[in-house]
């Protein structure tokens, strides 16, 4: 985790990074165009809300912790059982994760070598564990300030460009559909509870994740780190913007590319109607952006095996040297199966929404609850994490009007409740 050595501009803008790059560029640019603002509320908006709560209400309890990974969080709160099979629950969702910056890296090279979208992935993902077997999270937090830096700069670059070419921003605006700006929803129960959703999905679903866990905790000091969650997120939903704006003056400017491929948008807008310096600005740093968060993703869920699932097995016996190739072999498996699940879905925005689902149907009332309920008890959050994820696998199997992590995010609450109350926490018997 760096050491915990990270200066506020480092710890925000490695935040900021998490998802800012193939989800905001690519997926939440092309659900607007389809959708409108509610299409994208899951993201920017959820991964902005994410931020924000997590430095109001998890971050000061867990930086006291100073433990290295979030399993090891469960496991001082609830204990070994609940370690095991957080991290078990954990590790799937990233791989969906993965998988989605692999696509995006794939696009990416189709469309500036034109190699197929199967072919690309493939070599997305041995460059991305090259480049994560270089360096760990001080490595990844310094490349995002220059990443994050050179990806606004380019944005706003494009963004001035496509108004220039459109006749200013407001011909840009009155072209989008009717409802393009509707923020909040119509007043129907149904509605509401999908709008909801829609936020629950990043914006709760991500708090019990490693990826953010490990780059927060990287932060010098807890009001560094607190900081840092406030000012990525306030830059998350301002920047985040940029990409949808663009994306709907490349669809006033040049409707063509947007019918053959949405989510390849601006990549083929900047391509075919920029000048050689934006193309050289805005590619490399996207594909340093993506390659940054997709090495983020392979170390976080490598470091849950590792630490949490085969470390408490091998105990001191298992050397620092081991350890590190353990990591690594892990690194690869993860990539493996990330590759496996890009080559079989393709759509950037649904891959990171299904893995942050996962995390919130079964692992955030567990970490909430243990947190801020004195009474949660192990018994209740195994029921929490188990009940939750088999009541979503069910759900998605059923044809409702509301969104299934709804409901399933309930079944998970009330299982806490219930198994904490009938399996209660054993007090501790002073002698």
């Amino acid at each position: 985790m760096a050491g915990r050595q990270l200066p506020l501009f480092l710890s925000a803008s490695a935040l900021f990074a998490t998802w800012f790059g193939s989800e905001t560029i690519f997926g939440a640019s092309s659900e607007y165009l389809d959708s409108g603002l509610q299409g994208v509320i899951e993201d920017p908006f959820g991964g902005a809300l994410c931020l924000v709560l997590f430095g109001m209400f998890y971050l000061r309890p867990m930086y006291k912790m100073n433990v290295l990974t979030i399993g090891d969080v469960y496991k001082r709160i609830f204990g070994k059982k609940v370690e095991f099979f957080a991290s078990v629950f954990m590790i799937p969702a990233y791989f969906g994760y993965v998988a989605a910056q692999l696509v995006a890296l794939a696009l990416i090279f189709n469309s500036i070598a034109d190699i197929s979208i199967a072919n690309a992935i493939v070599v997305s993902a041995g460059i991305v564990v090259f480049y994560t077997f270089l360096g760990g999270m001080w490595a990844i937090s310094i490349t995002d300030f220059i990443q994050t830096t050179l990806i606004v700069v380019g944005l706003i670059w494009v963004a001035v460009l496509v108004s220039q070419r459109a006749g200013g921003v407001m011909p840009i605006l009155e072209s989008a559909p009717e409802g393009s700006f509707q923020f909040f929803p119509e007043l129907k129960p149904t509605a509401w509870i999908n709008y909801l959703g829609a936020w629950m999905i990043i914006g709760l679903g991500s708090i019990p994740s490693q990826d953010i866990y490990q780059r927060v905790m990287s932060a010098k000091s807890e009001k560094v780190a607190i900081r840092s969650t406030y000012l990525a997120g306030s830059f998350y939903v301002t920047i985040g913007l940029l990409p949808l704006f663009i994306a709907l003056g490349a669809k006033f400017l040049y409707p063509e590319i947007y019918l053959e491929n949405k989510q390849l948008l601006l990549p083929e807008m900047v391509l075919r109607h920029s000048g050689i310096h934006v193309q050289i600005l805005f590619f490399g740093a996207l594909i340093s952006a993506i390659m940054s968060t997709t090495s983020s993703g392979l170390l976080a869920p490598s470091a849950i095996i590792s630490e949490n699932l085969i470390r408490p097995y091998f105990g001191a016996k298992l050397q620092d040297k081991h350890f590190l190739w353990l990591l690594r072999f892990n690194i690869i498996f993860v990539a493996i199966i990330a590759t496996i699940m890009a080559q079989w879905k393709t759509n950037i925005y649904e891959l990171v929404a299904e893995a942050s689902i996962l995390m919130l149907v079964s692992l955030f009332v567990p970490l909430t609850a243990g947190l801020y309920w004195k009474k949660a008890s192990e018994m209740g959050a195994l029921m929490a994490i188990i009940f939750g994820m088999i009541a979503y696998l069910a759900f998605i199997n059923i044809e409702m009007p509301i969104y299934p992590h709804v409901p399933a995010l309930v079944v998970s609450a009330l299982s806490m409740i219930s198994g904490t109350y009938i399996f209660p926490k054993k007090r501790k018997i002073n002698a």
